[in-house]
């Protein structure tokens, strides 16, 4: 794994899931993190750093107030002397055909999942753009590639991440400040539970995949990781999917009908 010795790096949503296995991978690197959630999650935030060790803190910040996340981050310096590095993890996602969709339900993926992302970009950048630059990675997913029914909402608003991202890295580099961007597929983590829980998500997941297993966050930790890192130095405004394979974009299987066509020319 990257060496992150003497750097500083805020996490969003470090409770659980791949914002925690992110965390530990760069405080395992040598860095000194802050992890943030929601304030109902302080019980699992404060076992979470307790877990990761002396060089973990946390602090409550909803995604979806300004003040929360720039508080968030100055708390980060005013903890640990700087900010170097930020994983905005926090998303959410709603469930309903187009047809029947409200603009209310609609407008909460982007609150928190889009509009999240954006503050969290804004104060970071803000202080990095003062003090030498600094790497940021965005968590986007596969549904801002493919379609998946009834998740309109969320699919518009990691698409929006992706946008961002970009647009994020072409306005930072002049600063020193990359910004790329990840899109996990399906994780074995909370919030995605039902994605491998029932059999019948789990086997539609394998049937578009080429490595036919469910992801683990350590799966997505290990790519932001590298994209934070000094051996990333030269990569930015990038999208990088840790899903199986299944954004490939898989074309028919023809193989039956080459060996139907093989078989005729045979007789």
């Amino acid at each position: 794994m990257p060496r992150f010795d003497r750097k500083v790096a805020f996490v969003t949503a470090g409770a659980t899931g791949i914002g925690f296995a992110t965390a530990k991978a760069l405080a395992e690197g040598g860095a000194s993190v802050m992890i943030s959630s929601l304030a109902s999650d302080e019980e699992k935030l404060c076992e979470a750093s307790e877990e990761l060790g002396e060089t973990v803190d946390y602090v409550l910040c909803d995604v979806r107030n300004d003040d929360d996340v720039d508080t968030a981050v100055g708390r980060t310096v005013e903890r640990f002397g700087s900010l170097d590095l930020a994983f905005n993890c926090a998303g959410t996602g709603t469930y309903a055909p187009i047809r029947d969709q409200s603009a209310e339900d609609f407008t909460e993926n982007f609150e928190t999942t889009l509009l999240g992302t954006l503050r969290c970009l804004r104060a970071e950048a803000n202080y990095m753009a003062e003090h030498g630059g600094g790497a940021i990675v965005n968590v986007s997913s596969i549904a801002a590639r493919v379609t998946h029914p009834s998740m309109a909402g969320y699919c518009a608003a990691k698409a929006g991440v992706n946008m961002l991202t970009r647009c994020a890295a072409a306005e930072f580099g002049e600063f020193g400040i990359r910004v790329n961007g990840v899109m996990p597929g399906a994780i074995r983590t909370p919030m995605a539970s039902m994605l491998y829980d029932y059999e019948v998500s789990k086997r539609e997941f394998f049937r578009l995949m080429a490595i036919k297993r469910i992801g683990e966050p350590e799966d997505v930790a290990r790519m932001a990781a590298f994209l934070l890192s000094e051996e990333a130095s030269w990569v930015t405004g990038q999208i990088v999917a840790v899903d199986g394979g299944i954004t490939i974009d898989r074309g028919p299987d023809l193989i039956p009908l080459f060996d139907e066509m093989a078989q005729a020319s045979s007789r």
